[in-house]
């Protein structure tokens, strides 16, 4: 796979801006390694999206007292080995302040150690896996705005035994055969053993991370003796759509419910008028909320490119930016420092950002939110959903 490198300029450097002068201090670079290719482009491409919106936005204002922000993105494919290069080329040549945005898991878990090393701040990447939370406690160099997986599995899984749409040994998982999806399942397991199961006996049945080969997992459902009530799913859009689709065709009865990191605009749009009644949670709003973020946001999305369509994937690289914005903005010190990012977003405290709850970062509390949000295909289009709402989705 070749090396796509996107070095994504300010509009304002490109065009007569009003608010900043020749002047003007130095831009401050961020760096982002994300998968811009391959089957899961569409979560790196939106998740840029999102920052450079932020980012853009700001500078359109003047920057961080005169300073633009710019984002280098690095293309890695949702592929570990291609992260490593990525990373050191961000922090020793480019030699930007911090990392933004990185998408996925197994990517991320590659590139903590070299952030740690170099003591560069790893922000803001979508992901929820334990990796980068240590069972709840603080990494130093990894600060995280998004729930994590056990926190949707954990949502998921209350909301089927409250509502009866399944016991704890009806749920079953699919998952990606990397560390993404064993965190997500563990993260499932551990709530169901929560909610009363007696052993660790449930059905998990995997895909290869970068394939469609999900035929084999199939296999493994419909060999069973009692088919699952309920599919919790831990994968990327294509190969999950691929799955319920096969899963539908060949009478497989269940509910399918998905986390977050499966990019809910792209899996309702991959299975079309078969995604209706497929759950995914989501760790920021609805994109048609009415919260002051998101309204911000699709502002912010249309002045960086109208033609862009909102997702909730590029929400949540918006508001991770923002959160990044909103320390640089408040917290003084040497922002050509790499070790001060980290001090700026830990001095925010209990914040409100206008998502309709409060966050908090400190030393003690590196993830901003613990809020997960249910949502639904209808009609190809992701829709809100309250838990009580998934007796209506019963199969």
């Amino acid at each position: 796979m070749h090396l796509l490198v996107i070095w994504c300029l300010p509009i304002f450097l490109v065009s007569t801006s009003n608010h900043l002068d020749a002047q003007s201090k130095d831009p401050i670079i961020f760096g982002m390694s994300t998968a811009l290719t391959g089957p899961t482009r569409s979560l790196g491409e939106n998740m840029r999206a999102g920052v450079l919106a932020a980012f853009e936005e700001v500078n359109r204002k003047g920057g961080i007292e005169g300073a633009p922000l710019e984002l280098i993105c690095l293309d890695d494919g949702y592929e570990p080995a291609l992260t490593i290069p990525n990373m050191m080329k961000l922090i020793h040549e480019d030699k930007v302040m911090a990392i933004i945005g990185n998408v996925g898991t197994p990517t991320s878990v590659t590139a903590i150690p070299l952030a740690q090393k170099y003591k560069t701040l790893f922000y803001g990447a979508f992901t929820g896996a334990g990796a980068l939370r240590r069972n709840g406690g603080v990494m130093p160099y990894v600060i995280n705005y998004r729930a994590s997986y056990a926190e949707e599995t954990a949502a998921m899984v209350k909301a089927l035994i409250k509502n009866k749409l399944a016991r704890v040994d009806e749920v079953a998982f699919f998952t990606q055969r990397d560390a993404y999806g064993d965190d997500g399942f563990l993260g499932g397991l551990r709530a169901l053993i929560e909610q009363g199961l007696e052993d660790n006996n449930v059905i998990h049945a995997r895909y290869e991370r970068n394939t469609l080969a999900v035929e084999g997992a199939l296999a493994d459902f419909l060999t069973e003796e009692k088919p699952p009530k309920a599919i919790i799913m831990v994968g990327a859009y294509a190969p999950c759509a691929a799955f319920v689709r096969l899963a539908k065709k060949h009478g497989l009865d269940a509910l399918f419910l998905n986390v977050s990191f499966v990019g809910a605009n792209a899996l309702a749009k991959k299975l079309g008028e078969e995604g209706d009644g497929v759950v995914i949670t989501q760790v920021v709003p609805h994109i048609d909320s009415d919260l002051p973020t998101v309204k911000a946001y699709k502002q912010a999305l249309s002045s960086w490119n109208e033609a862009y369509e909102p997702s909730f994937v590029s929400l949540e690289g918006y508001i991770s930016a923002r959160i990044l914005i909103e320390s640089m903005e408040r917290y003084k010190g040497d922002r050509y420092k790499r070790r001060y990012y980290i001090k700026a977003l830990e001095s925010l405290g209990k914040f409100d950002l206008g998502l309709g709850a409060p966050l908090n970062l400190d030393s003690q509390d590196h993830q901003a939110s613990h809020m997960v949000w249910p949502t639904y295909i209808k009609d190809s289009k992701v829709q809100p959903l309250n838990w009580q709402g998934l007796l209506g989705l019963n199969p």
